[in-house]
């Protein structure tokens, strides 16, 4: 009995040690790979990591994970010379193929979201308009000054946000195209309006290579982002 006693001790204790060793491991990897995805995205803001999946050390022996799951803050998309700011981007990388030297991997598939809040819309519209929720998904309110005829008119329109293809170069582009604008009946104001409220931008350039734009809605924050892809690029040297 004392033997057995002695052995139950001896087991727990090493699988204490492992389970310990392990989890070091795991907590030294994401630091290490939100550092490389950090450097690799250019990021303003922040990055998070966590590996899924118990014991990490038989998966990293492998170069396999079965999850990894990073949260971005402060992610630049620039498309076509301009600039828009995702404030959060949270993807979900499955099945791992990690790079020979560990410095990152490609995910067989993946899947996430994004946000684009109000503030970050309206500075990327670059037309002087303002851009707040629309009180509907799928609506923005967007609000803009024009001079017609020595006055200034200004103007807030309820606009439908879309995802549609971007044609040449494949991908997705974000369009804002107001419903309808209240003209009152002064010539070219509608036409005028337009050109500041109306805007197409393109955000494939500030996401992980592989990672698209699936889909979007609006609400209170701003507009949400679903994406998805497969071959995704999560991090590399």
């Amino acid at each position: 009995m004392r033997f057995l006693r002695v052995v139950v001790i001896i087991a727990v204790v090493l699988g204490a040690l492992f389970w310990g060793v392990d989890r070091w491991a795991a907590g030294y990897a994401e630091n290490r790979l939100a550092e490389r995805i950090q450097a690799r995205q250019g990021l303003a803001g922040s990055t998070e990591v966590d590996i899924h999946g118990f014991p990490f050390l038989t998966q990293a022996l492998s170069h396999d994970l079965d999850r990894v799951d990073v949260k971005l803050k402060g992610v630049d998309a620039v498309a076509d010379g301009r600039k828009t700011r995702l404030s959060e981007l949270d993807a979900s990388f499955r099945q791992v193929r990690l790079n020979g030297d560990y410095s990152g991997g490609t995910a067989r598939r993946a899947e996430g979201s994004a946000l684009v809040t109000y503030a970050d819309l309206t500075q990327a519209s670059q037309t002087g308009v303002t851009l707040a929720y629309g009180g509907a998904p799928g609506k923005v309110k967007v609000t803009a000054s024009v001079d017609i005829l020595g006055r200034t008119f200004t103007r807030s329109v309820v606009s439908t946000v879309t995802l549609v293809d971007a044609g040449e170069g494949g991908g997705k582009v974000v369009r804002v195209r107001a419903d309808a604008v209240p003209g009152e009946g002064i010539p070219g104001i509608e036409s005028a309006v337009r050109k500041k409220t109306d805007f197409d931008r393109r955000l494939d350039g500030g996401l992980p290579a592989g990672l698209r734009l699936d889909s979007l809605t609006s609400d209170e924050a701003g507009v949400h982002l679903v994406l998805s892809g497969q071959d995704v690029v999560l991090a590399g040297s």
